[in-house]
């Protein structure tokens, strides 16, 4: 087996080798040309170029297990598209009937490790990164690595974002990130309020309704999708929009876009039964409910926040990369204040499409091109052969 990293180092670091007995230590202490921070499907495509260049890496993951922000998905999650859209480079998810479950898509990144044999390490959560102008420490819970570079592909999962509203602090019902739902069932027979307009929030919404008193608050009117349009065809058409910017073009395209509602089946059945319905944002909470714009209180079990994600990027605090929008400036996938360092998967801002399954691979595929070539000194542990 040929691999692009200290096979007896990195088994170590799991606490396990190839024979089957147990390694000592299980704590970490590595020097890699390469450290991607995360274990995910963007740190996954990432590694599968890395495993081609000769270079030393590994993958450090906070996760107990394989699957990345998918392990935390609801009961009922599924991707927008089929298998075969839905793959990440290598190897394509096995095709099904119907759009992969969540479940479905954890099987097919588990599997995908163990095919590539991916030097992952986990649990190992990344504390914080550090430069000292030979490369970078990174700080972990299983020690110290050391890194001529780091790519960091921890997506949005650990960072939910809620936004400010009055009173919040107040109020006394239950309030829960879409980043925590599990299932509809314990909001049963109570009085709910779903916020945000997204995907997320409609398919929670779809939910919810069909057991609760729910009320679906969203800055404006959702924007649907027609039934026929998935993930292929929005894909599609950021490709396009992408390739035009590429060559100076303009060009006209349906409205509707990766952010808009994808009528899947549960988001189908809520409008057909006339339960999509949104009203826009109440004024403020009280301590057991909200007050509408026309002066209305109403009292609310239980809020559920559908509004998205902010990158994951806390470990990088020390790098001083960090901006007002708790972004990382970068010239493609390259921050722009600290060379050695580039990020995979975050949103468009990291590439178009970048945080889909799909999209990913075409820029881990230009990242780790560019970081082969900034690479100029010889791999701190050549592998013996590249793999194909």
């Amino acid at each position: 087996m040929h691999l692009t990293w200290p096979p007896d180092e990195a088994a170590a670091l799991n606490g396990s080798r190839d024979d089957g007995k147990a390694a000592p230590g299980g704590s970490g202490q590595g020097r890699f040309d390469v450290v991607v921070v995360g274990g995910g499907q963007a740190a996954l495509a990432t590694a599968w170029f890395l495993r081609r260049t000769g270079l030393s890496f590994i993958l450090l993951d906070a996760e107990e297990g394989p699957g990345g922000a998918w392990r935390h998905g609801w009961d009922s999650l599924r991707l927008f598209s089929p298998a075969e859209w839905s793959s990440i480079p290598g190897w394509q998810m096995p095709q099904r009937s119907g759009y992969p479950t969540r479940d479905e898509v954890i099987d097919y990144l588990t599997e995908y490790e163990r095919r590539y044999a991916l030097p992952v390490v986990r649990p190992c959560r990344v504390d914080r990164v550090q430069a000292d102008g030979q490369g970078f420490t990174l700080h972990t819970n299983r020690g110290e690595f050391f890194a001529r570079s780091v790519i960091s592909a921890t997506g949005t999962w650990r960072s939910p974002h809620v936004p400010a509203f009055d009173g919040a602090d107040a109020y006394s019902g239950q309030q829960l990130h879409s980043a925590r739902y599990v299932n509809a069932a314990p909001f049963a027979g109570k009085r709910v309020l779903v916020i945000g307009g997204g995907n997320s929030g409609a398919q929670v919404m779809a939910e919810v309704s069909a057991v609760a008193r729910a009320t679906w608050v969203t800055l404006e009117s959702p924007m649907f999708l027609p039934d026929e349009v998935d993930g292929r065809v929005l894909f599609a058409r950021a490709t396009e929009r992408w390739r035009a910017q590429q060559e100076g073009r303009e060009i006209e395209q349906p409205v509707g876009g990766l952010g808009d509602i994808v009528m899947v089946a549960p988001v189908r059945e809520a409008r057909d039964r006339d339960a999509l319905q949104s009203v826009r944002p109440f004024q403020r909470f009280t301590t057991d409910g909200v007050v509408w714009p026309d002066g209305v209180e109403e009292p609310v079990d239980a809020v559920i926040w559908c509004t998205g994600f902010r990158p994951a990027l806390q470990h990088l605090a020390p790098l001083d990369v960090i901006d007002a929008d708790g972004r990382v400036a970068v010239e493609g996938t390259r921050s722009v204040l600290q060379p050695m360092l580039w990020l995979v998967g975050y949103g468009d801002w990291t590439g178009p499409a970048s945080a889909t399954l799909v999209g990913v691979t075409r820029t881990a595929r230009s990242t780790v091109a560019e970081l082969v070539a900034t690479l100029t000194d010889p791999p701190i542990h050549p592998a013996a052969e590249a793999k194909p």
